[in-house]
Formats: structure tokens, sequence, C-alpha cells
């Protein structure tokens, strides 16, 4: 027990250290490739700390453990919403661009029904899992072609501004150096802290089900936890919600289809009737709380955070 308190306190300190670095390395790529820090939130930090995440449902997918596979990545999805989302604007409330509106929301709550009707049929063969992932390429690359044609320079600061006081090449190295040493410190921290948050709940005789949905859940994102408070403390809010909106549809797109790929998923029964409305639901609430006054402000964030603090209990309750 002692030593699973050890993985907890040390997965912790490991997740911080890689938040600080994935977010100053990515601020520092978006400046350098006159990218706004919302677009590389939604791409490229998106990917680095949605890493846990795939790494864990890949394994559990080629074990055969489908619902551990798909439980983390709609457990997840439904923790960055409620929690990250929410914990992020009682931090410091975030500011919402037009686009996250027009562009961003609309494909991850597209994205996330187009899933729900994938699954109906309680499978999510190959087939399936491979339109979802070439759909999320899809998706990357037209996100950084659109931000690319509605950036002008005058919004941009100086490149040896957040590049480590350098400029040029040396400059992309050590921000590309930043972000996979970020990437990589992230992926190690949730590692430490989902063997001893499970390894705790085992002893304590929680069931496989709750442990994917909750606790797995809660280790692998984890990273968009600390990445989302480093900044908005930043003062990145944007970077902040674009990180949130772009995990998730990697979660649903990349995660799962990339799972489903490895080896055809079956869909536990309970997820079809309980968690996957949780999942649209609060996908849903997330647009009128972005729409007031264009910002997730702290009474919102305290719905969101309510929100999914009913949804664990709901879900402890039933086991």
């Amino acid at each position: 027990m002692i030593l699973d308190w050890v993985f907890i306190i040390a997965g912790l300190a490991t997740l911080i250290a890689g938040a600080e670095a994935l977010v100053r390395g990515a601020s520092g790529i978006a400046l350098l490739a006159k990218l706004t820090p919302a677009v590389v939130g939604l791409t490229v930090v998106a990917v680095g700390t949605s890493m846990p995440e795939l790494v864990v449902s890949a394994k559990a997918s080629l074990s055969g453990n489908a619902g551990l596979a798909m439980g983390n990545a709609v457990g997840s999805s439904i923790l960055n919403i409620g929690l990250v989302l929410g914990i992020t604007s009682l931090i410091r409330p975030l500011r919402i661009r037009g686009n996250t509106m027009r562009f961003e929301w609309p494909v991850l709550l597209l994205a996330t029904l187009v899933f729900v009707l994938l699954v109906r049929d309680r499978i999510l063969d190959r087939v399936e899992g491979g339109f979802l992932f070439t759909a999320m390429l899809v998706f990357m690359f037209y996100s950084v072609w659109l931000n690319r044609q509605g950036v002008v320079s005058k919004q941009l600061k100086s490149p040896s501004t957040a590049s480590f006081g350098r400029g040029g090449a040396a400059a992309m190295i050590l921000n590309l150096l930043a972000i996979i040493i970020g990437s990589a410190l992230l992926s190690l921290g949730a590692n430490f802290l989902v063997r001893g948050a499970v390894s705790i709940a085992v002893s304590l005789g929680i069931s496989q089900t709750i442990i994917g949905l909750t606790i797995v859940a809660i280790g692998t994102s984890a990273p968009e936890l600390l990445t989302a408070a480093v900044a908005a403390l930043r003062g990145r809010g944007d970077m902040a919600v674009g990180n949130i909106i772009g995990s998730n549809i990697f979660n649903i797109m990349a995660i799962l289809g990339i799972s489903s790929i490895l080896r055809p998923m079956a869909v536990p029964r309970e997820l079809l009737q309980r968690d996957l409305w949780w999942l649209t639901g609060i996908t849903v609430l997330m647009f009128p709380l972005m729409l007031t006054r264009r910002r997730v402000a702290r009474l919102e964030g305290l719905i969101l955070s309510a929100v999914f603090v009913s949804y664990v209990l709901i879900l402890v309750m039933g086991a």
C-alpha cells in the first residue's frame, strides 16, 4: 500500500513537470509556425496529453479487455469536460474563440454522435475504426489549414518570446524537444498514477468496470488537467479549451479507432445504456455554457464539476 502511494505522488510530480514543458514548447511552436495557441492545443497538445489514454486502451484492446479500453476512452472524455474544463475555469475564467463555437465544438458533437451510431450494434470493427481514425487525420490537417488562412502577422509576438530566447532552427528544435520531453513525462506520470490508484482500488474490492471508467480515466486524463491548468495560469485559456476539445475528439476518433483496428471490440451493454448518454449530454451542455458571454466562468465551472461528481456517484452506487 505504501509503494502504491509512492507511485501516486511520483506520478503527480512527473505530470506537473511534463505539463509545464509541453505548454512552453507548444506555445513556441505556435509562434514559430504562425499558428494560434488554440489550434496547437487542439492538435499537438491534445495528441501529447492523450498518449496515456492511447497506450492504456490499445493494450487493453490487444489483451481482449474491450470494456476497459472503451471505458477508459469514454470515461476520460466525460472527465475532460466535467472535471478538467470545470476545474480549469475555476482557476481562471476561460475566453472562448468564435472558431471554437463555429467549428471545433460541432466537430466534437458530430464525432460523439457518429460513434454512438456505430456502436449501436454493440461492436466496433476494423472498418469502423479505420473510418474514425481517417476522419481524425482529416480534421487535424483541416484545422491547421483553416488556422493558417486566418492568422495575420500582427496577431503574433516575436518568436523569441516563447522559444527559450532563441530564433530560427534552434528555437524550433528546442520547442520540439520540450514537446517530446513533456509528452513523455506526461505518459510516464500517468502510468505511475494509474498503477498506484488501480492497485489501491483492487485492494479495496472495486470492480474493473468502475476502475476503467473512473480511476484509470482520471489517471490517464491527469495530463489534460495539468496541461490545461498550466495553460490557464499562463493566460493561454484558448490553448486550454483547445486541448480539452481536441483530446475528446482524439479519444473518440483516434484512440477508439486505433484500438478497434488492432482488435474489433465488443461494446459493454452498460456503456450503451448509461455512459454514452452521459458523454453525449455533457458534450451538448458545453455549448450553452460557452455561449454565455463567450467564456466559461467560475459558476459554469462549478456546474460542470457538479455534473461529473454526480456521474461518479451514480457509477459507485450502481456498482
